[in-house]
């Protein structure tokens, strides 16, 4: 290639050597028009030469832009369209999508040995449950798996730009505020709290009991009446910018080698397999072998062949479930369980109180459901409350219900700070919780009739906080056949199937 190029370079340069002396040759060297005769065929030919120069530049650069490495190409652009086969897709491009696609390509033997696909149909994540979470992260849980998930998430967020920092890019902060949870609990649950400070020392988690006198002194502006006991988290708890999280798992993603496309799956094509049951009922087994994805605003389908289907769509993975042809059965069979994973929307306000907690405010949840953080500092903070399941409101939209706030959240906020007795709500937000109504927990592992479909949802309130360990979790089921380093089976879809759930006593 390198000789074609010298060789229209001499092409060009004979070009304008052979034209010149013909110029010379042809020119009028005597009579009046002499001068006129000359200048006015020299102006023509110096057009004529600008003109064959631009055309060598043309010509030069197509050349440059086809060899190899070059985005250039003679055919039209398809970047709106995914590949079209993958090792695994991953469905839902959320904090808990791009923590697995990462976590997979950490674990490959050689680099690209696993090709990652990862749909998001959202590119602005404006509806996404992860930028619209409060961003909290705690280890007082009351499960042991849950306790163990945030303790390495902490770890994780502390040494982040070892795990996701990417060369020539700024360094990664989450701003992560350790200001710590408090959990305050009446003399019927003060029992249940303490039973659990047990379960999170010994998993390793810092936790102190405080009486309402210790509590008092240590946060002034406490009303402990109604307080039989609270927990304080004394580190690795706080809370941090989810978005800067997300961002950081998606830009060392794709700095690996992970593909990204935009769009809905629209459905599976599947191999099948029947078997008969001892009592000759038959069973079919299915696996996924082409996930069908719709470009947004395109009538356009590409169908992308793959080997692994991972389902991390949040709200929505009951949806992409029922694709799949889970739970679409008689409902007192196998085939007839669902995927109890379903949108449900939390309000989070936005409100002012001057003479409200300093910057030792940590994240307050009341025995009464409502809780509230600091915000920033100048004496802005957030809060909500869970509504209960007849207060549950419409998902249709995410607009903010404010006379949920000024009926059911302020008296109790109220009630527990003084000060806030004359706070000014300044705005809020609506986000969707992938709620699982069985029992409130993540779903993680793969399904027993349509078999290379794995499942990361479910979480109820606190996936952003345990995406750094679910994403390794869920890439050591694929790549390693069974959980490595934390056992999470306590969380397999095998617990729905024969009704065991497993309770998690400690739920915002």
């Amino acid at each position: 290639m390198i000789t074609i190029l010298s060789r229209w370079h001499r092409c060009s340069c004979w070009c304008r050597r052979y034209l010149s002396s013909v110029r010379l040759s042809c020119s009028v060297t005597s009579g009046p028009y002499r001068l006129l005769s000359y200048g006015a065929r020299n102006y023509k030919q110096n057009d004529f030469f600008r003109d064959l120069d631009r055309e060598f530049v043309k010509f030069h650069k197509k050349v440059k832009e086809s060899l190899p490495g070059s985005s250039w190409s003679p055919f039209k652009s398809t970047d709106h369209l995914p590949p079209e086969r993958a090792d695994i897709v991953i469905i839902g491009g959320g904090v808990i999508g791009w923590s697995i696609a990462y976590w997979l390509k950490q674990k490959e033997q050689i680099r690209d040995g696993v090709k990652v696909l990862l749909i998001e149909r959202d590119p602005t994540y404006s509806q996404a449950s992860t930028v619209l979470s409060v961003g909290g992260i705690r280890q007082q849980f009351s499960m042991r798996e849950n306790i163990r998930m945030s303790l390495f998430s902490a770890f994780f967020l502390r040494s982040i730009n070892e795990h996701l920092g990417v060369v020539n890019e700024d360094p990664i902060d989450i701003q992560f505020n350790p200001s710590g949870y408090l959990f305050l609990a009446d003399e019927d649950r003060a029992a249940l709290l303490e039973e659990n400070v047990s379960i999170q020392r010994s998993c390793g988690a810092e936790v102190a009991l405080l009486g309402p006198q210790q509590l008092k002194k240590k946060f002034p502006w406490i009303n402990t009446e109604g307080v039989a006991l609270a927990s304080y988290g004394l580190e690795n708890e706080g809370w941090f910018d989810p978005y800067s999280l997300l961002n950081a798992f998606r830009r060392k993603a794709l700095s690996m080698g992970v593909y990204q496309t935009h769009g809905n799956v629209t459905g599976f094509d599947f191999f099948t397999h029947e078997m008969l049951t001892r009592s000759g009922d038959p069973v079919t087994f299915r696996r996924i072998k082409i996930v069908n994805v719709q470009a947004p605003n395109s009538l356009e389908c590409q169908p992308v062949e793959c080997s692994i289907v991972v389902n991390a769509a949040g709200p929505w993975s009951g949806q992409v479930a029922e694709m799949a042809t889970i739970g679409t059965g008689p409902p007192d069979s196998l085939t007839g369980i669902k995927v109890p994973v379903e949108p449900k929307k939390r309000y989070i306000y936005v409100f002012r109180s001057y003479d409200g907690p300093g910057l030792n405010c940590p994240m307050l949840v009341d025995n009464t459901g409502v809780y509230f953080r600091r915000e920033g500092v100048g004496g802005s903070y957030i809060g909500s409350l869970s509504p209960t399941e007849e207060e549950e409101p419409d998902i249709s939209d995410l607009s903010v219900d404010y006379d949920f706030f000024q009926q059911k959240v302020w008296p109790k906020l109220a009630h527990r700070v003084k000060a806030f007795e004359s706070l000014k709500v300044t705005s809020g937000w609506a986000g969707y919780y992938d709620y699982n109504t069985f029992d409130q927990n993540a779903i993680l592992g793969n399904h027993p009739l349509v078999q290379n479909i794995f499942f990361a949802t479910g979480f109820s309130g606190h996936g952003l906080q345990h995406s750094p360990a679910v994403g390794r979790a869920i890439a050591e089921l694929i790549l390693d056949g069974n959980f490595q380093t934390l056992d999470l089976n306590a969380f397999s879809f095998e617990r729905i199937c024969i009704g065991e759930k497993a309770l998690e006593r400690n739920i915002i």
